[in-house]
């Protein structure tokens, strides 16, 4: 799961690394499926997206209302890597940029947004009868997707012995998560203490939710906050940090695929 994916965002550390990545592993025998948000800055003639009827038309329910869910594909140039395009007419295509507006402001309801992506991709891996071994979320955006499958989704074969994999980067969030977040995980089934451990949800304190419910890390951030370094440190689980440098280095793309394993 990527927030970003290069060429349908511009170039940057995580966008750059979800495309290489996706392909890599692909190459090197792993069977995928990358999802990310359609947002509206995207577009969809010049990146020859389509919907794909038999996945859409389901609808999510997002703190009591209802939202269309939309899929849509598109084909990697250059690469044999299809990626799905979780879309909505509110959250995501009527919107010209990623998590802020024009004035850089960033959008009130980004946490409603990431809990529609998270369920957007869970039930559209339910619908394609595909059962991951590893889910891999890039980044912030996608930190619902490690509480419901550690909370929510527990009964669900598909994922019954998925392993999740979260990636930290440099960007961040300057918000807090906080009611509407809140009371649709505890809709969900989440129990109250286990969104409360860390107090408010800050980024920091959201990443340490997910920490708690990961498998492995990777640290791709050059610099992590001191409380999540502190707590990755205590936490015992599985860390990798790959060296420094472009993603297309083979050294380390050998490391994600050995961390893969080893967490398997």
């Amino acid at each position: 799961m990527c927030q970003e994916i290069f060429p349908y965002l511009p170039e940057s550390t995580i966008a750059t690394t979800c495309r290489t990545l996706s392909q890599a592993m692909q190459e090197r025998g792993f069977e995928i499926r990358t999802f990310m948000p359609r947002f509206g800055c995207i577009n969809e003639r010049r990146n020859q997206l389509h919907e794909v009827i038999r996945l859409s038309g389901m609808n999510l329910i997002i703190n009591d209302n209802d939202h269309q869910l939309i899929i849509k594909v598109a084909s990697i140039p250059a690469a044999r890597v299809q990626i799905y395009f979780i879309d909505n007419d509110e959250y995501f295509a009527p919107r010209k940029s990623t998590f802020c507006d024009a004035e850089g402001v960033e959008f009130p309801d980004n946490d409603q947004r990431a809990i529609f992506f998270a369920r957007g991709v869970l039930e559209t891996v339910k619908k394609l009868r595909w059962k991951p071994d590893v889910v891999h979320c890039h980044s912030w955006f996608s930190a619902a997707v490690p509480l419901y499958l550690r909370n929510c989704y527990t009964d669900e074969p598909l994922f019954s012995s998925a392993k999740v994999v979260f990636s930290i980067y440099d960007d961040t969030f300057t918000g807090v998560w906080g009611e509407a977040f809140r009371n649709t995980m505890l809709g969900e089934g989440v129990e109250e203490e286990k969104l409360t451990t860390h107090g408010e949800l800050t980024y920091e304190n959201l990443v340490k939710l997910v920490i708690d419910n990961a498998d492995g890390i990777v640290v791709e951030a050059e610099n992590l906050p001191a409380g999540v370094e502190e707590y990755l440190a205590k936490s015992g689980k599985k860390v990798l940090r790959p060296i420094a440098g472009d993603i297309n280095n083979e050294e380390k793309l050998t490391q994600y695929k050995e961390f893969y394993d080893s967490i398997l």
